[in-house]
């Protein structure tokens, strides 16, 4: 009771100097997605696996929007973020994350006494506990100590209260993260600091100082493993011991830089309240009123999601460390690839809205990388989705970049097949469409083509391109590409209703079960049901498909109704019938009930993913599935607010009955606002300006003059 009594004096403390009420920080809950999903209630199926299902995959710790620093608890290594909600130990706190089973860069955690390298984890109570934007903390039980932790872009702050009559020691498992640890260096270098490296995933360099004075850092292995130990002169005193660390991707002399000017001369409270108010400026960007104080807390926790990938990885003096390992300065803010296949529906679409300086660096830096590999524009998983991020970037306004460049890399993957472009290219060029294996029995996590994905994706790819090349003027090729982008239909079977693999031969893949889930056969992480109605370029066409209205109707109907067959994927949770939300691949087709005339079924859907889908499980942390880089997250965004990115490539959005009565929008600091009127699913109709809007878009530039959105529903 003590215990619990200090942190929540310590808190409030903390956040009254933040002058924290009344903020949108307050709404959010950096712990939401931190759960996994056990039950069948949740799952759609019987677990019968020891081991978890994905989760969202988020962390819980304290950093900027899109930093180089992710200061987060660590509760298992080669778990996604790290962090589980349901573990009931820490082993440390790391300094990088997404989300993706890798980084967790230099984890470091307070000890006391004698410890083993392989026995030093503490366990812990979520009642002693806590999370904001920039800011977390938590009571070590072993140690008695009360850990707290700040940031900024590229420093992180460590503040330890141990009790008094404790020698103070700091454990850095410098051989440890999700990667493999292939260098690692680190020594005292001055009275109270200590420096080094890990490499795994990018070489990290660290400058830390501390507020007592070094005796010596040492190492210590067992027949397991091998960690460092900070020791301190004469630390059994009831000041807290604190650390400052900056790091960098380049030197130590530049991870002294960034400490010193970002960070060595404020205190704790400082650099947490401005974290605070980093983060309350970005919120504000999107202020909602309406709905219930559930609804605003979700919206501004996925908010608050979606702006932590892709990570900064420049110094403050712009130098990097450049795919070649070379140190270059080019004079923009060097990032990390965009999670592509994940977050190319929405996320980098609201990345731009509401962070256009991010989004501009982050595509100059795939320029970089794409002009120093092969002169391929980086790709992630399947198709080739830089191109609709540089297009949709540019058709949006975002012009500050050079787009000549940056089609010369998508046109290469487009058109070039070889290593570093899109996988069998050449195939897909000579025929329109990739061919499968002929095989039966595919167990679900087995690795092959992902033939029917990559096909329909490259179509719209090739659809994005095309928009490139339009703006440039390069005809001879826009003709080639738009072309290409029919080429969804090269894999539809009217016998089915579905997509469906081909072999060589051009026949029909035999062994076809829609219901059976894949990792990579035919289909990407889905089965053939949530492979239906990928053509967001073409919807129009692609209901051409069907003899009629009435069976695309039948077709989503029976998705949402056709029950999960009791396969047990790790990476498919959370249904409506055979919609699985808790995966990508499928969150475009609910809106397809849009183009036959039944958008209320349409929202119907999606209500009831807003509403139940993403505070899921016992604890309410739980998404339906992975966060996926912010992919998971800014759909309930776009969705919450009564737009969405059905086509992301093009400047547009499809309007959706937002939760929210009012939504004013802060569009390059120029307001626009969205209003509903009425209560109910059906959109009776839609006026911009005062004007009526004919169907159901909305374009980008509409949104940019500031005007009102109204949507009447009942």
């Amino acid at each position: 009771m003590k215990n619990e009594l200090l942190i929540s004096i310590i808190s409030l403390i903390l956040f009254t100097s933040c002058e924290s009420q009344n903020k949108l920080t307050e709404y959010v809950n950096p712990l939401l997605g931190s759960a996994t999903l056990w039950e069948k209630e949740d799952l759609g199926y019987v677990r019968k696996k020891a081991t978890r299902t994905w989760g969202a995959e988020t962390f819980p710790g304290a950093t900027l929007p899109n930093a180089m620093v992710q200061l987060s608890p660590v509760t298992q290594y080669r778990s996604g973020a790290g962090y589980q909600y349901e573990d009931s130990v820490i082993y440390g706190f790391s300094h990088t994350n997404k989300g993706h089973w890798n980084l967790l860069h230099v984890p470091m955690m307070p000890v006391v006494g004698e410890i083993s390298p392989s026995d030093y984890c503490s366990h812990f109570s979520h009642q002693k506990e806590t999370a904001r934007p920039g800011y977390y903390q938590v009571y070590l039980d072993r140690y008695n100590v009360n850990v707290e932790l700040t940031s900024t872009l590229r420093c992180a702050y460590h503040k330890y209260t141990f009790r008094k009559e404790d020698a103070k020691s700091v454990l850095v498992d410098i051989r440890r993260s999700n990667n493999t640890v292939t260098e690692w260096h680190i020594e005292k270098s001055g009275d109270k600091v200590f420096t080094g490296y890990q490499a795994g995933e990018g070489k990290i360099f660290f400058y830390a100082t501390t507020n007592y004075v070094i005796n010596d850092v040492v190492m210590k292995k067992d027949g397991h493993h091998e960690v460092a130990l900070v020791n301190f002169v004469n630390s059994k005193d009831s000041k807290p011991l604190e650390m400052k660390i900056g790091f960098s991707f380049v030197s130590v002399e530049n991870a002294k830089m960034n400490l010193e000017h970002e960070m060595l001369h404020k205190d704790f409270a400082q650099v947490a309240c401005e974290a605070d108010d980093v983060w309350e400026k970005l919120l504000s960007k999107i202020q909602v009123s309406g709905g219930t104080e559930r609804e605003k807390s979700l919206f501004y926790s996925c908010l608050y999601h979606a702006f932590k990938w892709p990570a900064l990885r420049s110094d403050v003096n712009f130098e990097y460390t450049d795919i070649k390992g070379n140190v270059v300065n080019n004079g923009f803010h060097y990032y990390t690839n965009p999670s592509f296949w994940d977050d190319y529906r929405n996320k980098l679409t609201l990345l731009g809205m509401l962070s256009p300086e991010v989004t501009i660096d982050v595509i100059k830096s795939i320029i970089d990388k794409g002009e120093k590999s092969n002169g391929y524009m980086p790709t992630f998983f399947h198709g080739d989705h830089a191109s609709t991020f540089i297009a949709g970037s540019w058709l949006r306004g975002l012009r500050d970049f050079d787009l000549q460049r940056a089609y010369n890399l998508i046109l290469k993957n487009a058109t070039v097949p070889g290593k570093g472009g899109r996988p069998y290219l050449d195939e897909y060029i000579k025929r329109g469409w990739i061919a499968e294996k002929d095989t039966v029995n595919v167990p679900t996590q087995d690795e092959y083509k992902g033939a029917v994905t990559k096909t329909v994706e490259y179509a719209y790819d090739d659809y994005a391109v095309a928009l490139v090349a339009k703006e440039l003027g390069d005809k001879e090729n826009y003709d080639v590409l738009i072309k290409r982008a029919n080429n969804y239909k090269t894999l539809f079977d009217p016998g089915t209703g579905f997509w469906r693999g081909k072999i060589e031969d051009g026949s029909w893949i035999a062994d076809f079960d829609p219901y059976y889930p894949y990792y990579q056969y035919m289909y990407r992480e889905a089965n053939a049901w949530n492979a239906l109605f990928f053509a967001p370029h073409d919807p129009e066409g692609m209901i051409k498909l069907y003899p009629n209205n009435k069976a695309v109707e039948n077709k989503l109907d029976s998705l949402f109704t056709e029950p999960w067959h009791g396969y047990e994927v790790d990476n498919m949770t959370g249904f409506i019938g055979n919609y699985c939300h808790g995966n990508q691949p499928g969150h475009s087709i609910p809106y397809t009930y849009y183009f036959i005339g039944k958008q209320e079924k349409s929202q119907a859907v999606l209500d009831s993913l807003m509403g139940h889908y993403y505070d899921m499980g016992k604890d309410k942390l739980a998404y339906a599935g992975m966060d996926d880089a912010g992919e998971m997250s800014s759909w309930y965004v776009f969705n919450a607010i009564g737009l969405y990115t059905y086509s992301p490539a093009d400047p547009e959005y499809i309007v959706t009955v937002p939760l929210f009565d009012k939504v004013t929008f802060y569009l390059k600091d120029k307001p626009f606002t969205i209003v509903k009127q009425g209560h109910g699913r059906k959109i009776r109709q839609i006026t911009y300006d005062n004007e009526v809007v004919d169907g159901y878009f909305v374009s980008h530039g509409q949104l940019q003059k500031g005007k009102k959105l109204v949507i009447t529903v009942d």
